[in-house]
């Protein structure tokens, strides 16, 4: 019986036009190969899994083989099927990590001065290049800027950075892109019909997300999951396989997340962690998804193309309506921290469950980072209108007037500091016909813009008291930084006019209660009575 081959190394390309979404590089190497303007060194880089391997192989085949097509080795001619088998020695695979030292790079350039003895030229692979010490570039340096006729290097590596700039200028560099999910998913299904594996779609795109654009790791994905399921393989058996949470669980815990539901957020990790979810992989999950929310709020609809694929489109835009940019980034911050720390954590579970209880409650987080999403949080809704603050539990102290003022002034109706009614907003009094006030705060707030258009929301925790005494129309408010936004001659002007046309007379809008132009010295007192009226917005420590 034959011994199994995995999946990446069975179906590893044969020619260029079998290698997946790196049309630009292959498309390049087979011009070379076809009119004959080869290099004499090439440098690969790219992620893992990207095909760097497999294209320095088969270009070792191509400018061997006896009888190209198209740029493409034949691979039945004597020295594709030697090279294929790792009998030919003339093409050597080296691995740098393993044989970094100058010793190594000095053995390998007094072999490589020799003719090739099987086939037309020599080939050197070294994979993982920059793993090379300084002293062996220095020694690969003057072998690769004057090779022989008959030799060639192909240097592949997934870090450029560490690879000296004197090796660059003296390589034709090919840059490997991530492969798509559509074309790893396009090749699963492929590989999955000629292996009689029943792979359905929403699996093929499961495994293409997870292997990140790499092709070799999602074939061993692939043959991981086809090797431990029986029948069908969907997308739920992959999540079973692989211990991972999946795209519904996933938004279904940021849910309540947003919603600060530390108790049914705690339920569900609990239930996960019973199944034998690991911990690392659903928090990266976690992250990804916050991820995709942070580029949806920040590129608004055109980041739908940069999103990941963890959950729906439908589904990240639900939630990008209910997180701020700040939290997202405070959340990100937050699992990628405590994912980093599982190295040396002596409680996983325990570190991964405090995770989550500081995303859902923000307020045990004190740093400052978490204070800028609260605040951030605070301003998105003030910018939109949908904030409006609640009737503050203590009243601010007025300062005194003058008593002329006083008598100029029309008195109060005597229910004016009554509390509005179930469903109002404010109540109205004197000549004032039923209903007015609701239109009234309905017809201006079409026309302002926020953050003031917020304040005439029909709410019963509305501040905002209105009262219709003769032509004066008194807008009372016991919160300075409500009375504050309020109290512009531009807003006034609209009040009074809405007011105007639906009474059909003259009406003047004023504010009384609060003027924030008499205590400009007590600012911060106001800002501070108005943190502790909304504790549940702002939380202010005493000394």
């Amino acid at each position: 019986m034959a011994a199994y081959q995995a999946l990446y190394r069975k179906y590893r390309p044969q020619t260029f036009d079998d290698v997946s979404g790196q049309l630009a590089v292959t498309q390049t190497l087979k011009m070379q190969l076809r009119t004959g303007k080869m290099s004499h060194a090439y440098l690969f880089t790219g992620s893992r899994g990207t095909g760097k391997t497999s294209c320095a192989k088969i270009l070792a085949k191509a400018v061997n083989c006896l009888n190209p097509q198209d740029g493409n080795p034949c691979n039945t001619c004597a020295a594709c099927r030697a090279i294929d088998a790792g009998s030919c020695m003339d093409v050597l695979e080296i691995d740098a990590a393993s044989n970094n030292g100058v010793d190594n790079v000095r053995d390998l350039r007094d072999d490589a001065i020799y003719s090739p003895s099987q086939v037309k030229m020599r080939v050197y692979i070294i994979d993982e290049v920059h793993m090379l010490s300084l002293s062996a570039f220095n020694a690969l340096l003057k072998i690769i800027e004057e090779p022989p006729e008959h030799l060639l290097f192909i240097l592949a590596t997934t870090e450029l950075h560490k690879v000296p700039a004197t090796i660059l200028s003296r390589c034709q560099r090919f840059s490997f892109r991530r492969i798509s999910q559509e074309d790893i998913a396009a090749r699963l299904q492929y590989v999955a019909y000629q292996e009689n594996i029943d792979l359905d779609d929403s699996a093929a795109k499961v495994l293409a997300r997870l292997a990140d654009g790499g092709m070799r790791d999602a074939l061993s994905l692939l043959d991981q999951c086809a090797s431990a399921t029986d029948g069908e393989l969907t997308a739920q058996k992959v999540y079973a396989c692989l211990g991972i949470a999946g795209e519904q669980t996933c938004g279904r815990m940021l849910s309540y997340i947003a919603a600060h539901d530390t108790k049914k957020t705690l339920e569900l990790f609990n239930r996960l962690y019973a199944d034998g979810k690991d911990l690392g992989a659903m928090l990266d999950e976690l992250a990804c998804l916050t991820r995709d929310l942070l580029v949806i709020k920040t590129a608004d609809r055109a980041g739908i193309t940069m999103l990941s694929g963890v959950a729906s489109d439908q589904e990240v835009l639900e939630l990008t309506k209910r997180l701020s940019a700040g939290e997202l980034v405070r959340m990100m911050s937050r699992i990628q921290t405590t994912v980093q720390g599982f190295t040396r954590s002596s409680s996983r579970r325990m570190d991964a469950e405090l995770c989550l209880i500081e995303l859902c409650q923000p307020e045990l987080n004190l740093d400052a980072q978490a204070l800028n999403a609260r605040l951030t949080r605070i301003e998105d809704q003030l910018r939109t209108g949908e904030f409006v603050p609640a009737t503050a539990v203590q009243t601010v102290k007025q300062e005194s007037t003058p008593a002329d003022a006083e008598e100029e002034r029309p008195p109060m109706p005597d229910d004016a500091d009554a509390p509005p009614e179930e469903g109002m907003a404010t109540q109205a009094v004197d000549d004032a016909p039923v209903g007015f006030v609701s239109d009234l705060f309905a017809a201006v707030k079409k026309e302002l813009r926020p953050p003031a258009s917020g304040y005439f929301t029909v709410s019963a925790s509305n501040p905002l008291q209105c009262a219709l005494v003769g032509n004066r129309l008194e807008l009372r408010c016991n919160v300075p930084f409500v009375a504050g936004t309020i109290n512009k001659p531009e807003i006034l002007s609209v009040i009074s006019r809405k007011a105007s046309a639906m009474l059909g007379r003259p009406i003047a809008a004023f504010v009384v209660g609060a003027s924030s132009g008499a205590q400009d010295s007590k600012k911060m007192e106001q800002l501070l009575e108005f943190g502790r009226a909304h504790s549940d917005i702002v939380n202010i420590k005493n000394n």
